[in-house]
């Protein structure tokens, strides 16, 4: 696996290698300083695995580099790594197309578990977006059981489906990481992303929600 990892902050990068390692022996990196740098690398390297993105480097304007590296990796996960904890700049940068945001006060093990995911196909919510009171009621009682199907088909990845099949029939994290071949830590950031398309506190609601949902 080749990983990019663009940051103008040496320890940070060293870091996140150092982290990011554990994903495998096989894991290599390469990494850009600036905009210019990664201009270069998108161009003339072989294209990587995953990317992780500063968001504020030396060379960029706002967002463009981070579009830029979108368009120029088609079916390449990006992350973006950033001081900032802005829910309405996560909103932004995910509307854009980014894959995760992890800002950069978390923990080594949010990240590694943040990346995890994002390479199962899954996307890196920050759990302060996932409390966002703005969408706090936004699924009435008057929902019909279709229509809450047909909003967690859009708002929740295969494996997230996956995860709250299991935890409906009461299954605790350590058997439904086993069972689907992952870490607790990503049984977790699965749930949080379940919580927030139920519109639940916590596993034992999502487990009630669950029982009127069909097919799981």
């Amino acid at each position: 696996m080749r990983i990019l990892i663009a940051d103008d902050h040496r320890l940070i990068v060293e870091g996140v290698k150092i982290k990011l390692a554990e994903l495998g022996a096989e894991t290599e990196f390469s990494v850009a300083m600036d905009v210019g740098q990664l201009r270069h690398s998108l161009q003339h390297d072989p294209a990587p695995d995953l990317a992780l993105i500063d968001l504020a480097m030396p060379g960029g304007d706002g967002h463009a580099h981070l579009a830029e590296t979108i368009r120029q990796l088609p079916g390449v996960p990006v992350i973006v790594l950033s001081g900032s904890e802005d829910p309405a700049l996560m909103k932004t940068l995910l509307a854009l197309g980014v894959q995760g945001f992890i800002p950069k006060a978390y923990s080594p093990e949010v990240m590694l578990s943040a990346v995890r995911l994002v390479l199962c196909g899954g996307v890196y919510v920050p759990p302060m977006l996932l409390q966002d009171p703005d969408d706090a009621n936004s699924m009435t009682h008057d929902e019909t059981t279709a229509s809450m199907e047909e909003r967690l088909r859009k708002l929740l990845t295969e494996r997230q489906v996956d995860v709250l099949r299991l935890l409906s029939q009461g299954k605790p994290n350590k058997v439904i990481a086993h069972n689907l071949g992952i870490s607790e830590g990503t049984v977790k950031i699965h749930l949080a992303a379940i919580f927030r398309a139920l519109k639940v506190r916590n596993r034992v609601e999502a487990a009630v929600a669950s029982r009127h949902i069909s097919g799981l």
